[in-house]
Parts: structure tokens; sequence; C-alpha cells
């Protein structure tokens, strides 16, 4: 699969007026974003690409603030020196050491966890993916079951699995992401991660301790009435993949129409990580 890298050049005298512009774009295909010195870089599958639709989404923000963009199309072949450039050790709550294949091991952390960075999303670098490692640390999953949606690169499937879950359901609706799962859990040991291909239909009828999920706002309000449907009563549920305004609140609307009480969030650079009990 390629990808379209659009990097946006802003002049904005509030951050929020660029973050309420990735969320535009979140909501129009683009999946991943990485924030450089004068603006970010914005990231969609070839294939979703219509650049009609982002002339249309962009324009009540050039009456906002000022901003340009560059687009090149990055082949699949590319992918991975794209991701080995950017990709530096990131370590979380002082406990989690995140490295690839050529960094060297820190034994001195309670948990490593290697990651090939290829073009499945989800390094742990992203806010919402090291928010979502933060709630994992500070939360029970010792003998748990746990579904993963939008699994990515299987970063929270191998988290779960550090940190005691006897079995895991990891799930993504990109083919690459699947691979990259099954490959990252080898790299790191893990033997009780069953990957999925597929979207919320892929979900198994089963019952689940805890579910994972971050993705975007739409698609977990999309699915939340599945994740209820497959949740235990006073299982957990961990969302992320959104903003802190508006986004939370409406996610939070829509999870107590399914019996999902929110119980905390962790918020970093406007982006969110919540906490649900059934």
């Amino acid at each position: 699969m390629n990808y379209y890298e659009l990097l946006f050049t802003t002049i904005t005298s509030e951050d929020y007026q660029q973050d309420l512009l990735i969320n535009a774009l979140g909501e129009i295909g683009f999946d991943t974003f990485e924030e450089v010195e004068f603006g970010f870089k914005a990231y969609i599958p070839s294939a979703d690409f219509d650049e009609e639709r982002l002339l249309e989404t962009l324009l009540p923000y050039r009456e906002m603030f000022t901003f340009s963009y560059d687009i090149t199309l990055i082949p699949q072949k590319n992918w991975n020196e794209v991701w080995e450039s950017n990709f530096e050790p990131l370590t979380i709550g002082g406990q989690v050491f995140v490295r690839a294949t050529f960094h060297e091991p820190r034994p001195e952390f309670k948990y490593e966890i290697v990651i090939d960075p290829k073009m499945a999303f989800g390094t742990g670098h992203h806010q919402t993916t090291a928010m979502m490692l933060q709630l994992m640390l500070e939360n029970e999953f010792t003998g748990k079951k746990v579904l993963d949606m939008g699994c990515g690169t299987g970063i929270l499937s191998i988290m779960a699995a550090k940190l005691g879950a006897v079995a895991i359901t990891a799930i993504d609706y990109d083919p690459l992401c699947y691979e990259s799962t099954l490959e990252n859990a080898q790299l790191n040991h893990i033997g009780n991660i069953k990957a999925v291909c597929g979207s919320k239909e892929a979900i198994p009828p089963e019952q689940f301790d805890t579910i994972l999920a971050n993705i975007n706002r739409n698609i977990l309000i999309d699915q939340v009435q599945r994740y209820s449907q497959v949740l235990k009563p006073e299982g957990e549920i961990y969302l992320s993949g959104f903003y802190e305004k508006p986004d939370l609140d409406m996610i939070i609307d829509e999870a107590r129409k399914y019996g999902l009480k929110y119980i905390i969030h962790k918020a970093d650079k406007d982006w969110v990580a919540a906490k649900f009990v059934k």
C-alpha cells in the first residue's frame, strides 16, 4: 500500500487551530500525524486520498489561520526508510522501554517492547498510544482476556501480554497491520496474541475482561455499541485517538447509552485517552 504524506506549514497564534485542522483531516481518512517544527505531517493511504474532498475540508480553516502544504507519494518499498529515519527509542512511566530492532536493549527497564518500524502505525510515539500505555501500567491485566481494536503494530497487545493478560485478540482492517502484529508478537516472544484482519464485524462472539481501542472519534462512536456487547460486566474499556474538546463529551455520551461509565482520562496536547467501566 502506498501512502501520501502532506507536510503542512502553519502560521497560527493559537495551538487549538492547528489541532482543529488535524481533527478535520482525521475525519476524511488521514490516519497518522506527526508534529514538526513549523507544522505537522499527515498521512493517508493513496487509495483513500481525494484531493477535491481535501480542498473542501481545508476551506473553512483558511479563514482561521495561514497554512500551506506539500504532497509527497511514499511508495510502500520506501516506508521502512521513512520510519527508521524518524524512530527513536521511547520510555513510558519509567517502566517501559519501546525500541526498534536496530536499537540497543535497556535491561534496567521492567518492560521492554520491540517494534519493527514498518508501515503499520502505533510505535508509541504518538500521544494517544503513549497515554494508553500509561493507563495500562496503572491498571490490572493479570489473568484478563483482552480485545485490542485498531491494533496497528500490536504494541498495546504486547503490553497487555507483558502485564499478565492470558489471551489477546488483536484486530485491524489493514492487512499490513495484521502482519506487523504477528511479526512484533514473535519479536517479543509473545504467544497468546491472536491477530485478525477486519473491523467490528471481525470481533468474535466472546466475552472480554478488557477492551483497548485507539482509533479515532468517528470509528469509536460507530463501534462502541459492539464493544459493550462483548465486554463482561465490570469490564474495563480504554479509548483513545480523539481530542479533549469536543470529542470526549461526545464519546462519553455515546458510551453511556450502552452502559459504559466514564471513570478518568489523561490529556496531552489536547489528545485524550479515557477509561470506562461497564
